[in-house]
């Protein structure tokens, strides 16, 4: 679980609070990136993921699946399980290599399903 500075975690939010949350840290990733401290845009960019797969439904995303991966166009993502707003699973390569190692992601990087 992400728990915030407050001690609440993005489960806890309502909608409208992660809407203002996302949009505080857009604005610290657009500062960060700024003062060009690449480290702090990409946390920030990390925790505005998570907080934005809380605003979206878990059961809209299946199992055994293989989806699009927003931030990765040259892979998708098979997913395995899913745990909360996690999805669980492995890339897949351009050419269609599964990679071994397992992964968990914020089912916001989740893309369109590629099993049509």
């Amino acid at each position: 679980m992400i728990t915030l500075a407050n001690n609440y975690r993005y489960s806890d939010y309502s909608l409208e609070q992660l809407r203002q949350e996302i949009g505080k840290l857009k604005e610290k990733a657009q500062r960060a990136e700024q003062l060009g401290n690449i480290s702090e845009v990409a946390v920030n960019e990390r925790k505005m993921q998570v907080a934005l797969a809380y605003t979206l439904n878990p059961e809209d995303f299946n199992e055994q699946e293989t989806y699009e991966l927003k931030n990765d166009p040259g892979f998708t993502f098979k997913i395995n399980y899913m745990n909360g707003v996690f999805a669980w699973g492995n890339r897949i390569n351009l050419i269609g290599e599964l990679y071994e190692k397992e992964e968990a992601i914020p089912i916001s990087l989740l893309g369109n399903s590629v099993n049509k």
